[in-house]
């Protein structure tokens, strides 16, 4: 719940990476470091993920990955945003392809 306080917190149109995520998480609860990894399990686990935006968490090299409802749809909600997505690319190879 906590990761998805912070999902919910992330501004129409704008982006958070999971390590960004990670760092605030561990920040609000008194920790040195929470995982990425961590993090993107959480978002994974997400069933609404339109009412809680996973489609605003990309990879902290510009990955667009980890989003349920498959790539194409997370693009396109990010482009309904008018997100700029110039920086983001399909990953080769992973999971949430």
């Amino acid at each position: 719940q906590a990761v998805w306080n912070i999902l919910l917190s992330i501004p129409y149109g704008r982006t958070m990476t999971y390590g960004q995520i990670a760092k605030q998480l561990a920040k609000n609860t008194g920790i040195d470091k929470m995982s990425a990894q961590a993090v993107g399990g959480a978002v994974g686990h997400n069933p609404i993920s339109i009412i809680v935006p996973c489609h605003r968490v990309v990879g902290t090299n510009g990955s667009l990955t980890g989003y349920a409802g498959g790539l194409d749809k997370k693009i396109a909600l990010l482009k309904l945003e008018k997100t700029d997505t110039a920086r983001f690319f399909r990953p080769k190879k992973g999971t949430a392809l």
